[in-house]
């Protein structure tokens, strides 16, 4: 397996510092720190902390581009693929989550950094639009999976086990159903 490249070191030392220490705790001499290079070598990839919070929204985002680019042709398979990429199919606390907890958090102190965030998802709500399906119902069950998904980040009430995969499994029996009207 290839080593990471020192920009990915440098990313992954900034979600660690989010995780361990908060997003109040994200300076570039903290990642520079816990990425064990100097600050000139971080400023070599990243000279701000905007660059460096923009670069961590860029690299979640592309992993769920990456996730949503699996999506087959069929009516409805891109709101499977929505569904799937963001709701495990079991009950789980998964790493990825925290980290995009700990960074939601890190943007929300400069609010700007939410901007590509905000274009991200208007690229995948047209596409869930257009997805060959009732854009209604479509959009209906992408707002319940950014629902779920925030609660799930947040800790507010998430489902527990006995209802996680049968709500789950409702949600994909809605596209189902939308799919063959």
């Amino acid at each position: 397996m290839p080593r990471p490249s020192s920009k990915e070191r440098l990313l992954d030392a900034a979600a660690e510092v989010l995780l361990s220490e908060g997003a109040e705790s994200l300076t570039l001499e903290a990642v520079a720190r816990r990425a064990g290079v100097s600050k000139g070598g971080l400023f070599y990839h990243f000279p701000t902390k905007q660059a460096l919070v923009a670069a961590m929204v860029e690299r979640l985002t592309d992993a769920f581009d990456a996730a949503l680019a699996q999506a087959g042709s069929r009516p409805g398979d891109f709101l499977r693929a929505y569904v799937e990429a963001t709701i495990p199919e079991r009950h789980t606390s998964a790493p990825a989550d925290r980290v995009t907890a700990a960074l939601l958090a890190a943007v929300l102190v400069d609010p700007a950094g939410l901007e590509p965030l905000r274009e991200r998802f208007a690229t995948w709500q047209a596409r869930l639009a257009d997805d060959g399906i009732d854009p209604a119902a479509a959009t209906a069950v992408r707002l319940a999976v950014d629902g779920w998904w925030a609660v799930r980040l947040l800790g507010l009430g998430e489902p527990g086990p006995e209802l996680h995969e049968p709500t789950r499994r409702h949600l994909m029996e809605v596209i189902d159903r939308a799919a063959h009207d």
